[in-house]
């Protein structure tokens, strides 16, 4: 009786790693990579801009990349006046 529990305990590990490696079915269709689809890709960024930037979420948060080629592109415009009042 105890082996009959053991091989149902490790079947039913198996099962649920298997699962959660994704291969218990298809994985969900993959999320819009665009950094921020709601700010225009050329020209100077407005307030209003600035306000609808929304960062798509990654495991632990947002994608440093994502938030570093904002502001990036924030600094080349203060450093060049573009888009200051």
């Amino acid at each position: 009786m105890t082996w009959l529990l053991v091989v149902l305990a490790v079947l039913l590990l198996g099962g649920v790693a298997v699962v959660a490696a994704g291969r218990g079915g298809p994985l969900a269709p993959a999320g819009d990579d665009d950094p921020a689809p709601d700010v225009p890709a050329t020209g100077p960024l407005t307030a209003d801009d600035l306000r609808r930037v929304r960062f798509p979420l990654a495991l632990r948060g947002y994608r440093m990349a994502d938030v570093d080629a904002l502001l990036d592109r924030l600094a080349a415009e203060r450093d060049g006046g573009a888009g200051t009042r």
